[in-house]
């Protein structure tokens, strides 16, 4: 009997499970069952607990802010052969890192009188004093009077410089009328009397611009001195905030199955010579291996997933599985996996080399193909099968081929090229925005508007790719038109028309809350995964390269 307080042993019967052969692959799987009944029994805790108290944003009578949180189990065999799992959580909760049902961090930055809030101390007042400068009456002050006596001077400046000007016209029309009725001498004398005036001029705009300068410098002086100051203790910030870090990642050393150590800088120095991101270590999946392996825990499966409400930019659904994050976990796990047997990664499988590539069209400047759901465009990093590859082995001197792409995982029309009169032609009408594209699409759940128009701009999630996510910062416009057809067995299927090509577009304007609120069916990234991703390109209008004809083609989904 395992006495671990954190190995929690199933409470549902589980003997009629299979033991998985391989451990999870993290960044792409379907959870195995034992995981879900793990995952089943955590939620039951989460819902039935009263050891903390945190706002996920699921009670609309919770006070404080709403924050969503991943969790995560693992399932692992004890040293008595025992099944059970353990649980964990990403980042903090209800403001700690200790909790009895939850395994401990890698380290607890958070421990009394730990370096890191002892720091944090003098980093919280350094800020404060930052901001009470930079908001401070004084500055304001100076900034205004300094701004004044500038505006000022240069009025006074404007004034003296067309007052000069006037005085060299006057004397420039003076020498034009007096020349022709002074002797030589007479207008030698009033040349030298004007350049005296001139000279007289430069140097009142030079002692004016001198008097100018030491009143605008005295003024300044005190503004200067202030902004220095600001300057420095934002030096002082960024200083001992860099060596914060450095000190918290030498408390990160992470184990793997072999049985070696590495540093979290290390890990990532190896990875991609890039510095850790700051949380690195802090996400449920390593903090799960980190203790199964100090512990004597073999691991055998692993699953995580989303509590409580979505962040405002990302995608994220309650109760919802998810992959490990790219930025901060592919390092730290590549490297703590390291010893098991993994699951192999299917994006790096070829799974499509049996399946044929239908056309439905073809004549001598172009092929339009019905592509399979999770079939490529283009070939991958490490898979080759695609539409480019089919084409090029059975018209080797075509190209370029690809005038448009569609996600793998989506099915539908894709016009390809045979020649590059065609492929230009074409491509031209897709950079005007000419050609029309519909898409039809199945969505997990009811809409219950008839059409409307959705307007969100996406970027990539840096930290996490090849996801998606809404910013108004950065993001690139993304307009979708979208019309209901029909509702059945709580899905309804709509049309979209896509104003804009971004990508994941479809699949994040029907999930965010901005949006539809509801994922395609089949959405692995951003719903729930199922047999295939029920998107499907339906229709597409262009000018044909040769007749300049248009052309419509359509083609209903199979789902």
């Amino acid at each position: 009997m395992d006495n671990n307080t954190y190995f929690h042993q199933f409470k549902q019967d589980i003997s009629a499970i299979e033991l998985p052969t391989r451990f999870t692959f993290p960044f792409c799987y379907e959870p195995h069952p034992l995981a879900v009944t793990a995952a089943q029994e955590l939620q039951h805790y989460i819902e039935t607990q009263d050891d903390w108290s945190h706002n996920f944003g699921l009670d609309a009578a919770a006070e404080g802010l709403a924050i969503g949180k991943m969790f995560g189990v693992l399932v692992v065999k004890n040293q008595y052969n025992e099944l059970g799992y353990l649980a964990a959580v990403s980042g903090k909760l209800a403001g700690s890192n200790k909790h009895r049902h939850f395994v401990p961090p890698i380290f607890d930055m958070l421990e009394e009188n730990s370096f890191f809030l002892n720091e944090e101390v003098h980093l919280n007042a350094l800020n404060r004093k930052i901001e009470n400068l930079e908001t401070s009456e004084e500055l304001a002050n100076a900034q205004r009077n300094l701004g004044l006596l500038k505006n000022g001077w240069d009025k006074s400046l404007d004034e003296l410089k067309s007052k000069l000007r006037i005085q060299k016209k006057e004397r420039k029309e003076t020498r034009t009328k007096l020349k022709v009725s002074l002797s030589d001498a007479e207008y030698e004398l009033l040349m030298e009397d004007m350049r005296s005036q001139s000279l007289k001029d430069k140097q009142q705009l030079q002692r004016f611009q001198y008097e100018m300068h030491l009143a605008l410098e005295t003024g300044s002086n005190h503004l200067h001195q202030l902004l220095s100051t600001i300057t420095a203790l934002k030096e002082e910030r960024k200083m001992r905030s860099g060596n914060l870090q450095k000190q918290l990642f030498e408390q990160y050393n992470f184990r793997n199955a072999k049985g070696q150590h590495k540093n979290v800088v290390g890990i990532f120095d190896e990875f991609d010579r890039t510095t850790p991101p700051a949380g690195s270590g802090e996400c449920a999946a390593p903090k799960l291996l980190q203790y199964a392996y100090e512990n004597q825990l073999t691991p055998l499966a692993l699953a995580e997933f989303w509590w409580g409400c979505s962040p405002a930019s990302e995608i994220r659904r309650h109760k919802n599985y998810y992959p490990a994050c790219r930025k901060k976990c592919e390092p730290i796990l590549g490297y703590m996996l390291e010893g098991l047997v993994v699951d192999p990664n299917p994006m790096q499988q070829e799974t499509t080399l049996d399946i044929a590539l239908p056309q439905i069209y073809e004549d001598e400047d172009i092929i339009i193909i019905n592509k399979p759901a999770e079939f490529l465009s283009v070939p991958g990093i490490y898979v080759k099968d695609s539409v480019y590859n089919r084409i090029l082995q059975r018209y080797p001197k075509a190209g370029p081929i690809i005038i448009h792409r569609l996600d793998m995982s989506t099915s539908g029309l894709l016009v390809v090229a045979k020649n590059k009169e065609a492929h230009k032609f074409i491509q031209d009408q897709f950079i005007q925005h000419t050609i029309k594209k519909t898409y039809i699409a199945l969505l997990d759940g009811i809409i219950e508007a008839s059409s409307g128009l959705i307007d969100l701009p996406l970027r990539v999630d840096l930290d996490d790719r090849p996801r998606q996510m809404v910013c108004y910062t950065y993001g690139k416009p993304a307009q979708t038109k979208w019309e209901k057809i029909a509702i059945a067995n709580n899905q309804t299927r709509v049309r979209f028309y896509p104003l804009t090509g971004r990508t994941h577009q479809l699949r994040m304007h029907a999930v965010h809350p901005n949006g539809l609120n509801t994922p395609i069916v089949g959405d692995d990234l951003y719903g729930r995964k199922a047999n295939r991703l029920h998107l499907h390109a339906a229709s597409i209008t262009f000018i044909h390269p040769r007749s300049k004809q248009e052309m419509t083609f359509e083609i209903e989904p199979d789902f």
